[in-house]
């Protein structure tokens, strides 16, 4: 992973959090998202992202590839890294994007039995600066990154307290967050880190996580699929169990792949509605990978 971008920036958190003695209960970064853009094209990008004409007119600004950024298919392949990469699980529904400021991080990713809105300890998810009426979130993440860590005793919890963490109501919840990433001027660590340390600043270690392509409205059989960003589909996060199950068609692989059933709004796509050739050096890497996975999930 390249240091700058964000799975590799949520890869750093988490590793300091284990070294520490902290249990990981939820790492992610922030970004701007509503349900509806879900469904956004390269015709709306603009408008939903919040570009002027005056701004778009500055620069060569790509519709698709921002729209990718906006439908949540980026946000889902980012967080397929962060948890192939730090062994975290991966929502079973797909990301929630739930609104939150920096100050309800702790309160609101923290499992569901103790009042937040995870399924379990160790997952990762989105979190949107914009409530669900459109408002701004205060003290929004956008463009940062996060870890939520679990005091492992009470000493921690104190200390937790002592220091001015941010935490939920019962002290036991933190987080700890970085508030922006720098991309492509980042990227020196990452040179850095490899050539004085060999390490990596991020790196997949299994795949537990998988981003499927889903229908952004109903296909029919004989259109072709224009991939990330596009008129057609965006990307779903979900357990690779669950997808190699559905025999999920992962989202970068969808472009120029002919559908050949009917698929509804809102449906994932799976290898059995799109016609594909199986010789094409991308399509037989990835159909080996589901075969090495679909005995080891057997076993």
């Amino acid at each position: 992973m390249a240091y700058g971008d964000q799975p590799a920036l949520i890869a750093e958190l988490v590793d300091w959090a284990r070294t520490a003695g902290f249990h990981v209960v939820c790492a992610g970064k922030g970004t701007k998202h509503l349900p509806a853009y879900h469904y956004s094209t390269p015709d709306t990008v603009w408008d939903y992202y919040g570009f002027t004409k005056e701004q778009l007119a500055t620069g060569d600004f790509n519709k698709q590839m921002f729209n990718s950024f906006l439908d949540g298919t980026k946000s889902a392949l980012e967080m397929a890294a962060v948890a192939n990469g730090c062994e975290l699980s991966p929502p079973s529904n797909g990301l929630q994007f739930p609104p939150c400021g920096t100050h309800d991080i702790p309160t609101i990713l923290r499992p569901k039995s103790e009042g937040g809105q995870l399924e379990k300890h160790g997952t990762v998810e989105v979190v949107s600066c914009l409530e669900l009426d459109g408002r701004n979130v205060f003290n929004d993440l956008r463009w940062g990154v996060y870890v939520v860590i679990e005091a492992p005793g009470e000493y921690q919890r104190e200390c937790f307290a002592q220091y001015g963490m941010k935490t939920d109501p019962s002290g036991r919840y933190a987080v700890q967050y970085k508030p922006f990433h720098f991309i492509g001027l980042e990227l020196g660590v990452s040179v850095a880190n490899i050539m004085c340390r060999g390490e990596p600043t991020g790196q997949c270690k299994t795949w537990i996580a998988d981003v499927v392509a889903t229908a952004k409205r109903d296909l029919k059989p004989g259109e072709k699929l224009d991939g990330e960003g596009g008129f057609m589909v965006f990307g779903q996060l979900m357990p690779a169990e669950k997808s190699l199950a559905i025999q999920g068609l992962p989202i970068g692989l969808a472009h120029g792949l002919i559908m050949k059933k009917d698929v509804k709004k809102d449906q994932r796509l799976s290898w059995e509605d799109v016609e594909f050739d199986k010789e094409a050096q991308a399509v037989a890497v990835r159909r080996e990978m589901e075969d090495m996975f679909r005995k080891e999930y057997a076993t």
